[in-house]
């Protein structure tokens, strides 16, 4: 019975967040992250910041939160909206208090419901390549998080899985994170004069009874080759030392013993 119990405690909070994300896709509640939503509702979103700043603060890190620890796309979407509602510097410590807080929730799930365990059932190599991420967990954690063309949602699994530590995953998510959200904050922080010219035309096609009213704003644009490289040169950066450590271990192991 004890061992029932375990079990069901290990995988309840898998179980939960699998419900979520099934209902948030399932009502289409996701479809809402996006510009048009923010167009939508602008004036009610800034006449609540104008008398509850601090409540509307906690309230987008809460949807971060979720939005993050349920893996659920649009996390860029509202890393742009923090620069555009509450500015590059206070919005961008928003989105990483809040992408920070929701990876460490799934990374927590998934080690509590997997761990190690997983890796030891994959076999020998799997072990050997959890040990080798985990000697230099910081410094891989660090890289995969600066460079943003890994899946943020996986950047959660795979240290959770090799047994990194919560406060090396932790200490590398806050970190890695910073470059690249205050940047697009920052891009959101100049987006109002764009949005402004564009919601009168919004809000006359939906006067209309016109459906799929867009936002002309191409977010994909912003990724671009030059940024991605600016990214992975940061990323080289963290793998330094993991390098500089290999190279001292080979030459150890090549030295001659010294004579007794």
């Amino acid at each position: 019975m004890s061992r029932v119990r375990g079990q069901v405690r290990r995988f309840a909070p898998v179980v939960v967040v699998l419900v979520a994300m099934a209902a948030v896709f399932a009502t289409g509640a996701h479809r809402n992250l996006s510009l048009e939503t923010l167009v939508r509702h602008r004036m009610a979103i800034d006449a609540f910041m104008a008398h509850h700043m601090i409540a509307a603060l906690a309230v987008f890190i809460a949807i971060y939160i979720v939005v993050v620890a349920l893996s659920i796309p649009g996390a860029l979407i509202l890393t742009i909206t923090s620069g555009i509602l509450f500015g590059a510097l206070v919005g961008g410590s928003a989105s990483v208090i809040g992408a920070t807080i929701g990876a460490t929730i799934i990374f927590l799930v998934a080690k509590g419901a997997c761990g190690e365990n997983l890796v030891r059932r994959a076999g020998p190599l799997a072990c050997k390549l959890a040990a080798g991420f985990r000697a230099d967990a910081f410094s891989y954690l660090l890289f995969l998080r600066l460079v943003p063309a890994f899946p943020f949602f996986l950047v959660n699994l795979v240290p959770a899985v090799a047994g990194v530590k919560l406060r090396t995953f932790m200490t590398a998510t806050a970190i890695g994170i910073v470059p690249a959200t205050f940047a697009f904050a920052f891009f959101g922080s100049g987006l109002d004069s764009v949005l402004a010219a564009q919601e009168g035309p919004y809000r006359a096609c939906l006067a209309a009874g016109q459906t799929g009213c867009p936002i002309h704003l191409d977010i994909g644009a912003l990724v671009t080759p030059q940024l991605l490289a600016a990214f992975a040169a940061l990323g080289a950066l963290a793998l330094i030392p993991v390098v500089i450590k290999r190279l001292k271990q080979r030459h150890a192991r090549s030295s001659p013993a010294p004579l007794t």
